[in-house]
């Protein structure tokens, strides 16, 4: 059954920090680029990062760079998000999902399993 489910998720002061995890079916995961999206409340879904199958690449967005830590455990079928520095400009529900494309894409449409998000709330 392909599932991807994220936690983690929760209220936190601005400065503070959070890490998400997003657990994944290994059918739904295996050998597969992973990646980690949001949507602030009246916004489009927009990409924040993404892995490969063996960590050793990595893609951010701008926003998040030098602040957000993209990283998986295959063994475990879990992909993780370590947020750092959070603004309140990061709130937002966040997803993750998976990309049978080779390179590590930042559009939506190269990723088509997804999770159901998990809601993270800075505040000021």
């Amino acid at each position: 059954q392909v599932q991807l489910v994220e936690s983690g998720g929760g209220l936190v002061q601005a400065g503070g920090s959070l890490r998400l995890s997003c657990a994944a079916s290994r059918s739904t995961s295996i050998g597969l680029n992973m990646g980690w999206f949001r949507r602030g409340s009246g916004k489009e879904r927009e990409f924040v990062a993404a892995i490969n199958w063996f960590g050793g690449r990595k893609r951010y967005a701008d926003s998040v760079k030098g602040r957000f830590t993209i990283s998986r455990d295959n063994a475990m079928n879990t992909l993780f998000l370590q947020m750092n520095s959070l603004k309140p400009e990061d709130t937002a529900v966040y997803y993750c999902a998976t990309s049978s494309m080779s390179a590590l894409e930042a559009s939506q449409s190269s990723y088509y399993y997804w999770g159901q998000g998990t809601q993270v709330t800075v505040s000021s």
